[in-house]
């Protein structure tokens, strides 16, 4: 899908003044990011087909057993894998990771993605989509978060408040919806979007039972009038 398939939603501005009057987000916390943008590429890998507090379990584990990347690079895939086992699928996620470190070690001389920093967004993309298992989700999650770089994560929560938007069809994938956001959100407001939304999702527009009586932009959003949730 081009950037030009869909016209800005006009509405879309106001949305967003309404998502930060609810949650409050402008920017992002500090502890979401990393010194070591590494950190935040395997943490996001790990969190992949499982929920937050897996992922992190798994991630800590990890890091207690290997303080450094150069002993996870040495390690055998199946030791990776009992660290890593909280989040689920951790056979397939084991062997990427080594195959993911391996590779940064090819192009960097060692285990550290800092480099990365200095790059261009574009340049940035292509390379971490070269990476066994990373995404466009990933990709954008390690710019905003751990390179400082633009970039609209699109999880299931922002996919959906999206589709009941309506500013994309309900089939729209993910990373094309990212595409969109990225044309449509201005910069400064994409740290404090991608979260509040991630909020919303989880505090009242849920997947089975939305809280339309609760929410602010109910009257700016078509599910909410199709539904009749204020009615």
């Amino acid at each position: 899908m081009g950037k030009s398939s869909f016209s800005r939603p006009a509405a879309i501005d106001k949305v967003f003044d309404g998502l930060e009057k609810m949650w409050g987000n402008e920017s992002a916390p500090p502890d979401l990011a990393h010194d070591e943008p590494l950190d935040g590429l395997v943490l996001t890998l790990l969190s992949q087909n499982t929920n937050d507090r897996n992922r992190d379990r798994a991630f800590a584990a990890l890091k207690v057993r290997f303080p450094e990347w150069e002993a996870a690079a040495a390690a055998a895939s199946e030791d990776i894998a009992e660290c890593i086992r909280p989040a689920g699928l951790a056979r397939t996620k084991s062997e990427r990771m080594l195959r993911i470190l391996d590779m940064i070690r090819k192009s960097f001389g060692g285990y550290s993605l800092r480099d990365l920093k200095s790059w261009e967004g574009a340049k940035v993309r292509e390379y971490l989509s070269s990476l066994p298992g990373i995404g466009a989700k990933t990709i954008a999650c390690v710019m905003l978060f751990d390179l400082g770089k633009p970039a609209f994560p699109v999880d299931t929560h922002i996919a959906r408040f999206c589709r009941r938007m309506e500013w994309v069809p309900e089939k729209t994938a993910p990373e094309d919806i990212q595409g969109l956001l990225e044309e449509w959100v201005p910069q400064e407001r994409f740290y404090g979007g991608h979260i509040n939304i991630i909020e919303h999702g989880r505090g009242i527009c849920g997947a089975r039972k939305p809280d339309c009586s609760r929410c602010l932009i109910a009257p700016l959003c078509p599910y909410n009038e199709k539904n009749g949730a204020l009615s």
